[in-house]
C-alpha cells in the first residue's frame, strides 16, 4: 500500500518493542514519538490524540479501534525498516533528519559552533554538522552515520526490487 510522497514527515508513534526502529526512522526524517513503557490505553490514546500512525508488534494493541496501525511483523531491524517504508508515505529527499534521541528536527551549524562539542579530530576532519535544538546533541556524517545511510539505501533498494517500483 505505497502512498504518494509527502512533503511533511508522517507522524508516527512507536511502542516499547520498536525503539531501534524509531531511532532509524528519525534519521530518515520521520516524526516518531517513542513510548518506552506505559499501558496500551495510554499509547492508544496518545496515537489518537496526536493523529499518529502506531507502529507496534503487539497484536492486542494493533487491534484497538480508531487507530491507524502498522503491525510490524519482524524482529529484524532491516525487515522492520523495509515494511515501514513500504506502508508509510515516503519522504522527499530534502526532509531534514531528526535527533535520534528526542525527535527534534536537526539544525545545520558551522564548524566553529560544533568545535566546542566534538572531539578535536572530528572538528579537523568534518565540515558538516547538525545540532538538536532540544537536547543539544551534535551530529556529523562520520563512519557510523555513513554505515546507517548505506544500510538505509540498501533497504530502500531492496524494497524497490520487491515492490517493482
Amino acid at each position: 500500500m505505497n502512498q504518494l510522497v509527502t512533503s511533511q514527515a508522517p507522524k508516527l508513534l512507536a511502542d516499547a518493542m520498536l525503539g531501534k526502529l524509531a531511532r532509524w526512522l528519525r534519521v530518515l526524517g520521520y516524526d516518531v514519538v517513542y513510548i518506552a513503557k506505559g499501558p496500551d490505553t495510554l499509547i492508544a490514546a496518545r496515537a489518537r490524540a496526536e493523529e499518529r500512525i502506531l507502529l507496534t508488534r503487539d497484536r492486542e494493541l494493533a487491534n484497538r479501534r480508531g487507530l491507524q496501525v502498522v503491525f510490524i511483523e519482524s524482529e529484524e531491524l532491516e525487515t522492520q525498516l523495509a515494511q515501514t517504508i513500504q506502508e508509510i508515505p515516503p519522504l522527499l529527499p530534502d526532509i531534514p533528519p531528526r535527533c535520534m534521541h528526542c525527535n527534534a528536527v536537526l539544525e545545520d551549524i558551522s564548524v566553529e559552533e560544533a568545535a566546542q562539542h566534538v572531539p578535536p579530530y572530528v572538528k579537523d576532519t568534518q565540515n558538516q554538522f547538525r545540532r538538536c535544538p532540544e537536547c543539544g546533541r551534535v551530529y556529523w556524517p562520520g563512519t557510523h552515520w555513513q554505515a546507517m545511510e548505506e544500510k538505509v539505501q540498501e533497504v530502500l533498494a531492496n524494497n524497490k526490487e520487491i515492490s517493482g517500483d
